[in-house]
């Protein structure tokens, strides 16, 4: 029996993947074997000795300790794509309300209330609200994972150029990207050829803060910016002073705090980029999946600490080993089973930064004392035997 940690509501889509008579799932579990969270935090929790696996259930993570769990040999998954539709879906309502000053337009009609003829108020006033079709226009999509490749697409269909950049462009997306989207070679080109721009990279130490002063320099006079991936990505200071300068027309953050709540030419959308029934239990559904896969089966698939890795089913037993990404881990283990005479039947060995991963599928039932054995390697963290 499997004992499962909710740290938010899960949509029961995904819990019922779930089997009652394999997992036990409480939102109060003293020793969890895996935990499955949306947005609460972690970083103040103490990691129990009996986690395995962490399931996100969304894109980012910097709400888990992911370093952290990585030294403690806690397998962290989040679910990439899973809410890619919904928000696409918000993306393009942040261009079309960018552009056009509809917020600020309906603001000032609703203002009206009360006061006599009406229509003829809006006739007169709808010019100071006045803004650009987007259709003709150059968008910029910085960072083409599921997300960016879906608003490429979709700008593209709208009628605007599109300009996409990623170095980091996978073969699978390439597959899913218009073949009219025009490749940029860098952040400064998408600057200073697009109107809009839209923002879908992860946030780390090299990405914090890189929309600054000196990059709004070399941008469009009045562009307009869509951020719907993290608020860390803008040095705030820096985008109040390219928003009062005219120099960024308008700023769309699903990321408001209390210093852009002051800026002018914000629209600040409250989190809502996940906010559907479908995309929670999209997340749901996949992190369910993934979770269960590791635990029963020892398989990862989209950790975002430690490689992709899967064997194929195994007859009788599999040792999953989570280790240093050091070069004297694998032969010792070869030899483990090598001196007590257990044939191997498969086995993959993958690594991801700092640490990798070891499934070694044997022709024997196994007991405990091959896993102790096998911890004993200098470098390993932790080692399960998996018995069919």
């Amino acid at each position: 029996m499997y004992n499962i940690l909710t740290l938010n509501k899960i949509s029961s889509n995904g819990l019922d993947l779930l089997p009652k008579d394999k997992f036990n799932i409480a939102d109060k579990e003293q020793n969890p074997d895996a935990i499955l969270l949306r947005s609460a935090s972690m970083h103040e929790m103490e990691l129990p000795a009996s986690l395995k696996a962490i399931g996100r259930a969304g894109a980012g993570v910097n709400n888990i300790p992911v370093e952290d769990c990585a030294k403690a040999g806690i397998v962290v998954f989040n679910t990439p794509g899973a809410n890619a539709n919904a928000v696409k879906e918000l993306v393009i309502a942040g261009l079309l309300l960018s552009s056009r000053k509809i917020i600020d337009g309906v603001n000032w009609a609703n203002s009206l209330k009360g006061q006599k003829d009406v229509a003829k108020l809006i006739e007169k006033g709808k010019s100071e609200f006045v803004g650009p079709e987007i259709a003709g226009k150059k968008m910029g999509v910085i960072g083409l994972g599921a997300i960016g490749v879906l608003v490429s697409n979709v700008c593209k269909s709208l009628g605007m150029e599109v300009f996409g950049y990623d170095p980091y462009l996978s073969v699978d997306k390439a597959w899913s990207l218009s073949r009219a989207v025009s490749k940029a070679s860098s952040f400064e080109e998408i600057c200073k050829e697009c109107d809009y721009i839209s923002v879908h990279i992860p946030l780390n130490e090299k990405t914090k803060g890189v929309f600054n002063k000196e990059l709004f320099a070399k941008m469009k006079d009045g562009i307009r910016i869509l951020n719907f991936s993290r608020g860390e990505l803008v040095n705030n200071p820096d985008m109040k002073d390219a928003l009062e300068s005219g120099k960024v027309g308008a700023y769309v953050t699903d990321f408001p705090t209390e210093e852009t709540l002051e800026f002018k030419n914000v629209i600040s959308v409250p989190h809502l980029g996940a906010s559907t029934p479908e995309s929670e239990d999209n997340c749901a559904v996949m992190a369910a999946e993934q979770v269960r896969d590791f635990l029963e089966n020892g398989n990862i698939k989209n950790s975002v600490n430690f490689p992709d890795c899967e064997l194929p089913t195994y007859k009788k037993s599999c040792v999953c080993i989570i280790h240093e990404n050091i070069p004297s881990v694998v032969g010792p283990v070869t030899g483990i089973f090598a001196e007590k005479k257990i044939n191997i039947d498969n086995m993959i060995n993958k690594s991801k930064g700092n640490f990798a991963y070891t499934m070694v599928a044997v022709d024997a039932i196994l007991d405990d004392t091959i896993g102790d054995t096998v911890k004993a390697i200098e470098g390993v963290i932790s080692v399960r035997i998996i018995t069919k």
